[in-house]
């Protein structure tokens, strides 16, 4: 791994597979890091031919934190939100995809297909609006436009995501607290190992443990609410939406609604698959994202 200056800042970077690969850059979700993508995935996309870049995003694992700019108040932003009041973030999304492309400018990569999930692949839907001509395409994976009238997640799901451990101090309640998220959001058609995801927990635990910065993040999210759907049909990138049909956090719904608003876009729909990348559904998506690029 690899400590880079992208966007101004400090962006720590994993490359796999021979630099003459297809670039892909591959984007996390909310508080997640770059170990937390999948050795099939990534040994999958290297198979295929990619060279793939993973990254921490700015406020996790190893990358620059912006703890001067405090602990953001959800439930007073979700409460603004609600009544249709503007709230504002100490980071935009917008900021989070710069970051991104800052990333490629600091490899020295022109143009790469670009994947993300959850957060992530709504920083990828700003990239591909604020930075088109960087996109060879753009594959969004259980995401969301944030566009109003979709459904919530469900309220197990909404009430864990905002949930704290028993004892935030102790490793051993922060690895069975988050073990708990994922088996609410997980997916029911591809079970998990248990030994090997808290394994996986305790690693990340390990390696950085940084809640505030999920606190910020989540108030990026919440800042980009409704104002990027409206833009979504000016994309040209080619785009690919993959979405889990068991997903508690974000429901099919926001998939198919996001294949809609881009022009062109195309859809594809995981029987089983929830809110996370286990077992088999890696497999699904190198394929999905190899037919698109070899489409192009």
């Amino acid at each position: 791994m690899t400590a880079i200056t992208a966007n101004g800042i400090t962006i720590e970077v994993e490359r796999h597979g021979p630099p003459t690969g297809v670039p892909l850059l591959l984007v996390r979700g909310l508080g997640s890091q770059l170990i937390h993508w999948p050795a099939a995935l990534i040994e999958g996309f290297v198979r295929e031919g990619f060279h793939v870049v993973t990254y921490d995003n700015r406020d996790a694992g190893l990358s620059q934190k912006f703890g001067e700019a405090g602990r953001p108040d959800i439930a007073a932003m979700q409460a603004r939100l609600a009544a249709g009041e503007p709230v504002a973030a100490p980071y935009r999304i917008e900021d989070m995809a710069a970051d991104g492309i800052g990333v490629l400018d600091a490899l020295g990569i022109a143009a790469a297909h670009v994947l993300g999930i959850s957060m992530g692949g709504m920083i990828v839907q700003q990239m591909a609006l604020d930075h088109p001509g960087r996109l060879l395409s753009a594959t969004i994976v259980m995401s969301s436009s944030g566009a109003p009238g979709l459904p919530p997640a469900t309220p197990e799901a909404e009430a864990m995501l905002l949930a704290e451990p028993d004892d935030p101090s102790d490793r051993a309640s922060v690895i069975a607290h988050t073990l708990r998220g994922d088996r609410i959001w997980g997916s029911p058609g591809f079970p998990f190992d248990e030994a090997e995801r808290r394994a996986l927990i305790g690693h990340a635990y390990d390696r950085c443990h940084y809640p505030e910065g999920i606190t910020r993040q989540y108030a990026a999210v919440l800042a980009g609410r409704g104002r990027r759907f409206a833009r979504l049909g000016e994309i040209r990138v080619p785009a690919l939406v993959i979405h889990g049909t068991d997903d508690t956090l974000l429901p099919l719904a926001h998939g198919r609604d996001i294949a809609a608003r881009i022009p062109g876009a195309k859809l594809i729909e995981v029987a089983g698959m929830g809110h996370d990348l286990e077992g088999g559904i890696s497999a699904i998506i190198v394929a999905a994202v190899r037919d698109l690029a070899e489409g192009l």
